[in-house]
Order: structure tokens, then sequence, then C-alpha cells
């Protein structure tokens, strides 16, 4: 079949991976799972002390196995579609079909569902019976869980978690409703066709868990609980699309990506639940001693977060509302390590103290504080939602991370700058350094953030915060116009991770095209080829930012030694090791097609643009780009750039837009529903300087 016929977002097999974390995941903000896995998980419900805490295993009532044990010549399939978030399982016989549909309901969050329908094809009147295989027992390690009443039908448990995260702490309380489950299911002789729906109906209150089975069986008897599903994701990718003009397994991987990054998103509107943040393995993973135990690192921040900010800021402003509510406990980690203002955790879950099982990191690997702060930074200059700061909690957090990076700093009297010592850079091969250009660099950035926030509110500017970004060290060898990685460093010495090549992208450091480039061809060679999946997306930003498109594309492809079939789910490292669902590798995946191929660039005055593309894309799409109240649609060729206003919002943030090209400085009004064309050249979109 053509690469033109083969949908590129629905993933077909006709058998499942031997190895069940490759199997397809079904989530949404507030539950997942993977398929025909046991327990489920609940954003933000965590069990255990510190670094014990993990996602609290719930009992799956969803894990069901369709079979059909006595038929001859059946054919089976399982398939992925991407476009309406569902999980589906055929068994096709000569003279009929059972299908299992399975999914974590995308817009009513609470709730989860499966159904089986058997239709006939031939004019039979035999009875169709399908196995219901249902391993389900209402028990969690957990969980102290208790049998309460039957609710319309359904099955009943509620139950908190054994162990808060910190003395004293909350322990949520888990309320679950399921449809009973049968060991078969038959279609009678003079039927052609039935349906059978079960929900699972999961919240921390006894009220919301009905609240939201009564709605979902409403939904169930108008015969519109799937479609109104679909309808959600329909409309969700709507404000999101990327199409590319080129190879099947990049629109596929791209598709993916997508899928699996949106599902973790919360719904627009209000949500009904406190958002906890995403995980690098997504709520479908994170039990005790995997994908890391569901915490929140900088994978979140840095890796996930532009490119949902990128098409759904509302979304993106409660990752950063989780980083808010966490505050108190990031002001407790700056305590106890002895300095002032707020320390983000390496390993955040419900509370922002650090619960990292391993001490040095939590000590250590303090450039998440200010990855934290980038995403804050990069959520401002794209959105002017000033109310985030002043009325909702962003500014305390901005002056506390300065304070923080202030205090954390020491004077060398020798060297007549501040240093930021014993940190382990982004590269975990090394630890103990005294300033990892990127902790240090990124601790500049957000000192330079917090003063300008600041001016912009008419708040003063402490000296120090002016002092300290000045004239911190940012280790630089002007002999040979690199960045070492930290004081000391030998080039060729072996690094884990992408991690001096982020100055150039996502931090935006000032430097050369030719220090860009030096530090590409230092770092390329000596970094682990089987290290984390995001490192290479970086490596071929950097690459794209330098107009070599084929090196890019080099890098690029060696992700896909990280995406496993059939429902492409992404391993941590490419030998199969270390965290499933990665989404930290989709999110550098999806940067480097939305930031690299476009040359997006968020800055404080403009959405800059600079595209490349690959010999092999000879068109992209990215439509759903919000920029000040706008959406827009940008299609590249490889002569010329369109880009529509799609809609804007109605309020005064959304004033006109105009694009601007960097060499002439032309300008062109962009206005609702109309397109222009420019060449394809370099320039960004800002506010329009004549309305």
């Amino acid at each position: 079949m053509a690469d033109g016929k083969v949908d590129p977002a629905v993933f077909t097999s006709a058998s499942l991976p031997s190895d069940p974390r490759l199997l397809a995941t079904v989530t949404n903000a507030y539950l997942g799972t993977r398929v025909y896995r046991d327990i489920l998980h609940v954003n933000g419900v965590y069990n255990g002390a510190v670094g014990d805490t993990h996602r609290a295993n719930i009992p799956s009532p969803v894990n069901v196995r369709m079979t059909v044990p006595s038929a001859d010549s059946l054919a089976e399939t399982f398939t992925l579609n991407t476009r309406t978030g569902t999980f589906s399982h055929v068994l096709q016989a000569t003279d009929y079909a059972a299908t299992h549909q399975i999914y974590a309901h995308h817009s009513l969050v609470h709730l989860m569902a499966f159904s089986i329908t058997i239709w006939r094809s031939a004019h039979t009147t035999q009875p169709i019976t399908v196995q219901l295989q249902t391993p389900f027992v209402p028990k969690s390690q957990d969980l102290d869980l208790n049998q309460g009443p039957d609710f319309q039908g359904a099955h009943y448990v509620y139950g908190k978690t054994l162990v808060p995260e910190v003395e004293g702490g909350p322990r949520p309380t888990v309320h679950m409703l399921w449809t009973p489950v049968p060991q078969a299911l038959t279609l009678r002789g003079e039927e052609q066709e039935r349906s059978w729906e079960f929900l699972t109906a999961v919240a921390e209150s006894e009220e919301e868990a009905k609240r939201s089975y009564s709605e979902g069986l409403a939904l169930v008897s108008a015969g519109s609980l799937h479609s109104s599903h679909v309808h959600a994701w329909a409309m969700l990718w709507r404000g999101c699309r990327v199409d590319l003009d080129g190879p099947l397994p990049l629109r596929q991987a791209l598709c993916g990506c997508l899928y699996y990054l949106l599902s973790a998103i919360p719904p627009r509107g209000s949500p009904g639940f406190l958002f906890h943040g995403i995980s690098p393995g997504g709520l479908s993973n994170g039990t005790q001693g995997e994908d890391y135990w569901g915490h929140v690192f900088w994978d979140q921040d840095t890796w996930m977060f532009p490119n949902i900010l990128l098409f759904y800021p509302e979304a993106a402003r409660a990752i950063l509302e989780y980083r808010i509510r966490t505050l108190e406990g990031a002001l407790c980690n700056a305590r106890e390590q002895g300095y002032e203002g707020a320390k983000f955790p390496w390993e955040s879950a419900a509370t922002g103290r650090e619960v990292c099982p391993e001490e040095i990191y939590g000590a250590q690997e303090i450039h998440v504080t200010g990855d934290v702060l980038m995403a804050f930074e990069q959520y401002y200059c794209t959105t002017q939602d000033q109310k985030l700061f002043r009325e909702d909690g962003g500014w305390k957090l901005v002056d506390a991370v300065a304070q923080y990076w202030c205090s954390r700093m020491v004077w060398s009297e020798e060297e007549q700058c501040y240093h930021i010592r014993g940190v382990m850079p982004p590269d975990e091969y090394h630890y103990r350094v005294d300033n990892s250009v990127y902790t240090n660099a990124v601790a500049q950035r957000s000192l330079n953030f917090a003063a300008d926030i600041a001016r912009d509110f008419l708040i003063p500017v402490p000296e120090e915060w002016v002092d300290c970004a000045k004239k911190i060290k940012v280790p630089f060898d002007a002999e040979k116009k690199y960045h070492p990685e930290y004081d000391g460093y030998s080039p060729g010495e072996p690094v884990k991770q992408a991690d001096v090549v982020l100055l150039g992208f996502p931090l935006m450091h000032p430097m050369s095209s030719e220090v860009r480039r030096n530090d590409l061809e230092m770092y390329e060679p000596v970094t682990e080829l089987d290290g984390p999946a995001m490192t290479w997306s970086m490596f071929a930003v950097g690459w794209l930012e330098l107009k070599e498109v084929q090196r890019a594309q080099s890098q690029l492809n060696k992700c896909f030694s990280n995406i496993t079939e059939p429902f492409k789910i992404w391993v941590e490292n490419s030998d199969g090791s270390g965290a499933v669902n990665f989404l930290t590798g989709m999110g550098g995946f999806l940067q480097a097609v939305l930031f690299g191929y476009t040359g997006f660039r968020i800055t404080r005055s403009s959405l800059r643009f600079n595209p490349a593309l690959p010999d092999d894309v000879s068109k992209l799409k990215v439509a759903g780009v919000t920029y000040l109240g706008h959406k827009l649609k940008f299609t590249i060729a490889k002569e010329e750039i369109r880009i529509k206003v799609m809609e804007s919002r109605r309020d005064p943030l959304a004033s006109p837009l105009e694009a601007v090209l960097e060499e002439s400085g032309r300008r062109f009004p962009l206005r609702e529903g109309q397109s222009v064309s420019i060449p394809m050249a370099a320039g960004w979109i800002q506010r329009s300087s004549t309305e």
C-alpha cells in the first residue's frame, strides 16, 4: 500500500507486543492505564513517604480481554486510533464480528469505559457468544479499600492511601464505581447487532464519583457516550494540527507523540480537579519501582511544556498552577539545604517536597528550579497573562526563585564573578562540579526574567538580582570558542545526554553561529548513543538553526530506535531500558519539528520563525499556534510561507498582529480569516505597530 493511503494516525496490528510495557495507553488528565493492565492511576494520588512515594495502584475494572475459545479461522486485529483516543480489539469470523473498545473519556475525566459490540454479517440465526476474561479483584497494596453499597447497578469501593507523602500530610481518598462484568455476552439468534457498555467512575469524593457515573449512564442511554469522547478528541485535534508531506514513519511518529502528550493535558474549561502535572511515563505508569514512581521532573517543564504552550496555553497554565501550588514545598527544600527562596525538587509529587529516592539528585541537580521558571517566562511572553502573576501566585514564585539563585551563588575574588558550586548538570555522568554552564545560564535567565517582570509590574528590582545576573560565570573557552560543560571539563569526556547544546535552544543564550557549531561538533560524538531519547532532538534543532538540514535529520532519525511497534510507545533508552511511554522523548521529538523545522522562538516581544525543511519534507502545516490571543496557521513549503489567522480572542490583549521579514523589514498585516504569503525567510510575528 502506498504511503499516501495509510492513515498515519491509526496504528493496527494482528498481534500484541510480547513486552506488556509496550501496550497502548488510554489516559486523560485524571485517569490512566495501559490496555489489559490490572491497575489504573489517578492524577495526584500517591502513596508512600518521601522517597518511597509512588502513584497509588488502583485495581482496574477495564482490564477485560475478549475471546471466542471455540471459533475457527478467526482474524484478530488490535488498533489504536489516535484521532479518536480509542483502543479497539476486533475478532472477525466469516459470519460475525465482535469489537471491544476501550477509552478514557477526554472531557468527562472521571470516566473510563469499554464496550463490546457483536454483529452478524450473514443470515444466520445461531446465538453468538464471546467470553470476557476479567481478573479484576477490588484490592490494592496502596489503599485501604472498603466496599460500599451498590449505586445504580454499579459496585462501589472507597478508601484512603495508606502512607502520606510527608508526616501529617494528606491521605487522599479514592471512590470508584464500576459496571459489573459478566463472564460472557451473547447475541441472540433474532438479533442482528448489539452493544454492551461498561463504565468505571473514579473521583476523590463520593459525590463526584456518583455524579460522573450517572452522567455516563445518561450518555449511554442516549447512545452518545463514545461519540461525546470522539467529539472531544476531534475538537482537541482541530486546535492542534501538524501535517507534513514527507516519509510515513515521520508522520506516524508525530501523530503518536501528539496523541500521548495531548492525552495528558486537562480539557478546556473547568476540569473539576486540581491538575498535578505530567510525569515522564504519564498516568499509565508510575507504580512503585516503575517509570520514576510517577514523579514530575524537569521533563515536564523543559521537554513537554513548550509543545503544549504552542497550542493550548490554558493547559500550559494548569502545569504552572501545579508548580505554584507546590511552592510551599519548594520553600521548605531551600530552607533545609540552607538557602533562601524556593528550590523546586528534582522529583516532585503532591507537595513539592523533594521525593527523589537518591539524595544526590535532589541535592545537586538544581537546574530544575531554573527550568520551572523558564516555562513561566515562555508562558508570559506568549500570552501576556498578567493575572497569573499578579493575582494567582506567579509573582511570589518568580520572586522566590530569584532569591534562591542569589543565595546559591558565591563570589569568587580570583575570577571576579559569581560561582554556583557543587552541582550535577543535566549530564548526570558528572556530579559535584562547579559552574555547570547550563545551570549557570538558566540561573542567569531566571534572574533576568524576574527583573523584567518586576519592571512590567512597577515593582522595585532588587540590585542583587541585577548584579548576580550580570556577573555570574558562564564558562566559555575563548581559545577553542566553545562552552565547556563545567569548570575543568576536558574535551572528549563522555556525556550522558543533551546538556551544553541546550544553551542554544531552548535557553537561546547569546552566541555566534561559530560557537553554536563548535558546541554541536564538540558534544555530538561524545554523547551516549543509547542515552535518553530526547537528546538527539536538540542536536537536530541546533543543526537546523545552522541550516544543515541533512545533518539535522540524521540526528532526528536516531530517535526512531526509541519508538516501538505497533503502538509507537517510546522507550527512554534505545536498548529498551528506563521509562516507557516516555513522554520526555516525545516532547523533544515534537520540539524538533515544531521549533526546529519552523524555527519558532518565543521572545519577549515576538514569535520568531526561520524555517528549514529536510529534503524529504516538501511541506509542513502547523495549525493552532496560539500567540497573544490569536490562533495561527503556518504552511511552510520550499519557497514560501503562508500565515493565516484562524481565529482571534475578543479581548484587549488580542490586538492585531503583523508578520515582519528580518532582512527587509517589510511588514504584512495579519487579519482574521485572511492568508498572507511571504518568502521562505526569517522573520517574526508581533503586535501590529500601525493599529
